[in-house]
């Protein structure tokens, strides 16, 4: 399944954007991931998802050299004035290899301010989901339209074993 949808909706307002409860995910299949239809670079696995029984499928690393992830998000669907937090939700194999270069991770809001850092994956626990924190934002009914969000390390290593299900965008508190 792809596409964005309301991961936690609020059961009182019909999963809108307009409650701060909600949360939002950008399913892996509804991201750009260079090569990820190739399948000797990646593959694509089903999963139920725990919290809401949906099925949604996940990008499974084999092996490649230039990682590069991008998704886009429309921001009118979050609630002004509401601090946002954006994740990638991502998993290490046990078997996980090339991580030793950081990745770059990086949000873009429409007005063209951006958050970017790096973040070892190294150091990251394996065999569980993780939540790698790209950013944080306050909603405004100026600043709205399309958000860009990356992933990526192009250094040259060869990097196995990562897991992709999405991208989480959701209020901080």
């Amino acid at each position: 399944m792809g596409g964005c949808l309301p991961s936690k909706p609020n059961p009182e307002d019909n999963g809108s954007a307009s409650s701060s409860t909600n949360r939002f995910m950008l399913y892996a299949r509804a991201l750009s991931i260079t090569w990820g239809d190739t399948p000797e670079y990646w593959t694509w696995v089903q999963q139920k998802e725990e919290a809401s029984g949906t099925i949604v499928e996940l990008a499974k690393l084999k092996s490649v050299c230039w990682l590069e992830v991008h998704g886009k998000f429309d921001t009118r669907k979050l609630s002004a004035g509401i601090l946002y937090q954006v994740f990638f939700l991502i998993m290490l194999e046990e078997s996980s290899q090339g991580w030793e270069v950081p990745i770059n991770v990086r949000f873009v809001l429409p007005g063209g301010k951006r958050q970017q850092h790096k973040v070892n994956l190294n150091e990251k626990s394996r065999e569980s989901w993780l939540e790698i924190l790209v950013g944080e934002f306050v909603a405004s009914k100026k600043d709205v339209g399309e958000m860009k969000i990356s992933l990526y390390e192009y250094g040259g290593m060869w990097k196995t074993g990562l897991v992709i299900q999405g991208v989480v965008i959701k209020p901080k508190n």
